[in-house]
């Protein structure tokens, strides 16, 4: 990240932290002179541990970066599970999802890939479970679409939407064993030599690109409402995050003062859905909104689902088959097995970036294998406990270490156990479920576009002054979105006679990315081009060592508890791919590691600088 020329020297902070510094990992880039050279450095390195004051502030400004991809996901399967007027049911999912996503960041960060990385749910996931639930078999029955029909308590409508869940998470489940392989395994390795930007910028497109409908249904309910939203995150994270406003602080130093913060930088949709939340309730009470449930604009009111805060348990304990046994079926299997594939890709992205934010060596072969390994159990956990969707790194909270300048795992920790504590207070999960419909789209038009964004930016790697690659891009892009829609307006063109055939290719034909990153994968592998064209050289080399690190990798990476010198007792177990080299080096670095849960103070200074940071919710 290359901070901006003219700059204060606070460029790129969320908060003008005191301590101690250490070096971010030279990436090549030569930083503007005229910037403060503490820019480019971490006040707390990976295995550092802040304060528990500043773990707990910034673990839930980590939490608050997620929160809105995470309760996105339950609302929006809620339409193919046919839970649109059940709100006590999507509370409920919202508050499984973060339940399960906290259990999996303390896993991933403990066991796993051992990064400040925060776990949640996958929009991979989500386009293959929609595009399940479009089947004829698994469309909605039309009382269900009624809220004067719906009778949230009886066992007709309870069966109709848990059955879908089962088929979802049988789903999930077995698709998930396939990562645990290959992560495991170490096959990922393999998989990334025959997968370049020209495959992962379709694939990661279209899986915006497909939920266009979903943000389009959500935000028609009152345009004005979600123009609002959106402009209002648009305001917050572009216009205004370079500005900064005064929150009290307190250090031994210099007692109570003032630092600047950047709210807008760090919060941008949480203040977008919170002020049109408000406004929307004003409009409410003052009986603007329309009262009629014919009327135009009648779903942007927030007393509709009034009374699910106060239906909602203060405590829920969610637990695995919740909803009954899962079922499975091949179709399912095989849609889920494409979105998997996809996230595994995006998080091995994640992990060298998270790393190089982080102040931490570029993961090794089997710290990646060991997260790719743990997420595909993350999305077991989640398959068993019924979320409707699994797991996987989140970018937007990578980018978010960049910002706070702390690159502490245990910041993470705290968002794992704080997610958690979310999610067996059932409160929480209802207080999301009443934000307006409208002000949901509003957040889905930024959230969808920047997901393709994102993945069209993958292009910058490939040569694309190149015919090749333009045609390659072009009709990978534009296959994704013909195939699918003329699939769903053709339900029946596809008859082979083998039911479970029919199915398998109609869930694959009608998932975007699927389609997309297919015709993407085999064209780049097929037509002749050079790697320097294809994008692997540039690709290669940005993911390249870093030589000129203070830390050790055995450091980061080793296991915990001392189970890294225990398996590099055995010269067998070396040769595990998930396992680290039993060299002396990383030994050394293991027992470091065990130790990490204490403050390192640098030399010089035997206590170091506290920081209290208010943040204003």
């Amino acid at each position: 990240m290359t901070p901006e020329k003219e700059t204060n020297g606070l460029d790129n902070f969320a908060f003008a932290l005191e301590g101690r510094f250490c070096d971010l990992p030279d990436a090549g880039e030569e930083l503007d002179p005229s910037v403060d050279e503490d820019s480019s450095k971490l006040a707390y390195c990976v295995t550092d541990v802040p304060p528990w004051y500043l773990c707990i502030i910034l673990g839930i400004q980590h939490c608050l970066t997620a929160f809105g991809g995470i309760i996105a996901i339950p609302l929006i399967l809620s339409q193919g599970l046919c839970l649109q007027h059940d709100s006590l049911t999507q509370s409920h999912l919202i508050s499984t999802i973060f339940f399960v996503s906290g259990i999996c960041t303390l896993l991933q960060v403990t066991f796993g890939v051992r990064l400040p990385i925060l776990q949640g749910g996958t929009f991979t996931l989500l386009a293959p479970s929609m595009a399940m639930l479009s089947m004829p078999e698994w469309t909605c029955p039309a009382w269900t679409q009624n809220a004067s029909l719906v009778n949230t308590s009886s066992t007709d409508f309870t069966e109709v939407w848990q059955s879908r869940m089962r088929a979802l998470q049988g789903s999930i489940i077995v698709g998930s064993l396939f990562q645990v392989f290959v992560g495991f395994s170490g096959l990922i390795g393999l998989f990334m030599r025959f997968i370049g930007p020209l495959t992962i910028a379709p694939t990661i497109s279209l899986i915006g690109l497909s939920l266009f409908d979903s943000a389009g249904v959500s935000a028609g309910n009152h345009w004005g409402i979600s123009a609002m939203t959106t402009a209002l995150i648009i305001l917050f994270s572009q216009y205004l995050r370079h500005i900064t406003l005064p929150f009290p602080t307190y250090s031994k130093e210099k007692k109570l003062h003032t630092t600047r913060v950047y709210v807008f930088q760090i919060l941008p949709v949480l203040l977008g859905i919170t002020l049109s939340w408000l406004i929307c309730y004003i409009l409410t009470s003052y009986n603007i909104l329309p009262s009629e449930p014919e009327e135009y604009g009648y779903l942007a009111r927030t007393d509709l689902k009034g009374d699910v805060i106060g239906r909602a348990p203060w405590f829920t304990f969610p637990y695995p088959g919740q909803w009954g046994m899962p079922t499975v079926s091949l179709a399912g299997v095989v849609g889920i097995l494409a979105g998997v594939i996809s996230s595994m890709i995006e998080s091995v992205g994640d992990y060298h970036a998270c790393a190089r934010l982080s102040g931490a060596p570029p993961p090794p072969k089997h710290a990646i294998n060991r997260g790719i390994g743990i997420e595909g159990l993350g999305c077991l956990l989640a398959g068993a406990w019924g979320t409707g969707n699994g797991t996987t790194s989140y970018s937007e909270n990578v980018g978010a270490l960049g910002i706070t300048k702390v690159g502490s795992r245990m910041v993470i920790v705290a968002s794992g156990v704080l997610m958690v504590v979310m999610g067996v207070f059932g409160k929480v999960g209802a207080i999301f479920t009443t934000i307006p419909s409208p002000v949901m789209g509003g957040m889905f038009m930024v959230m969808f576009g920047v997901i393709s964004a994102a993945g069209v930016s993958n292009l910058q790697y490939a040569n694309m002054n190149s015919s090749r690659n333009i045609f390659i891009f072009g009709f990978s892009m534009f296959s994704g979105l013909v195939i699918p829609n003329w699939i769903l307006k053709n339900p029946k063109a596809i008859n082979t006679n083998v039911v479970e055939l029919d199915q398998m290719l109609q869930v694959l034909l009608t998932t975007s990315m699927f389609v997309g990153g297919f015709f993407g994968f085999i064209l780049d592998n097929t037509i002749p081009g050079s790697k320097h064209e294809r994008g692997l050289l540039a690709w290669n080399k940005a993911h390249e060592d870093v030589t000129s690190n203070p830390l050790e990798s055995g450091e980061v990476y080793n296991l915990p508890f001392g189970i890294s010198s225990y398996l590099s007792s055995s010269s067998w177990l070396r040769y595990i791919p998930f396992c680290p080299p039993g060299t002396p080096s990383t030994m050394d670095g293991c027992g470091t590691d065990t130790n990490s849960l204490e403050p390192k103070l640098p030399l010089g200074n035997p206590e170091p600088a506290q920081i209290i940071i208010g943040v204003g919710l």
